[in-house]
């Protein structure tokens, strides 16, 4: 039995986000879980998570997940907008709560930089050599 969506196709948000992770090399977009994943050989972001006993918080429900440097995860979780996900969270994925902004008020630069983290972090070497020689 498929999970139902947990997002809405026409959500701003995830329209940005797509923008970014799909313009990577080799980047796709899968539906997993009810939740957009993209991923090359290893998911690298998904849009919309949730917190540990609570499924529907609104803090995860429109949010980037995304897996940062080991060196950077204790300084991004000082920041309130940063948060542990369910499920991802122990293996070092954090998120980044897209609740209370507006597109135009979120920093796409930054979340721009968070993507780039986590591809790099799970991408196949070829790939990020691919991504840097651009």
């Amino acid at each position: 039995m498929a999970h139902p969506l947990m997002f809405e196709a026409s959500d701003p948000h995830l329209r940005r986000l797509r923008d970014l992770c799909l313009a990577l090399p080799g980047a796709a977009e899968k539906i997993a879980h009810g939740r957009p994943n993209f991923f090359t050989q290893k998911v690298f972001a998904i849009f919309g998570g949730s917190l540990k006993g609570e499924h529907f918080a609104p803090v995860a429900r429109r949010a980037l997940l995304f897996l940062p440097d080991a060196s950077e995860r204790d300084a991004l979780v000082q920041d309130e907008r940063f948060f542990v996900p369910a499920y991802v969270g122990p293996s070092g994925w954090l998120g980044l709560t897209f609740h209370g902004f507006g597109v135009d008020d979120v920093d796409w630069d930054e979340v721009g930089e968070l993507v780039d983290m986590s591809y790099r972090n799970t991408a196949p070497a070829r790939l990020v050599r691919e991504l840097d020689a651009r």
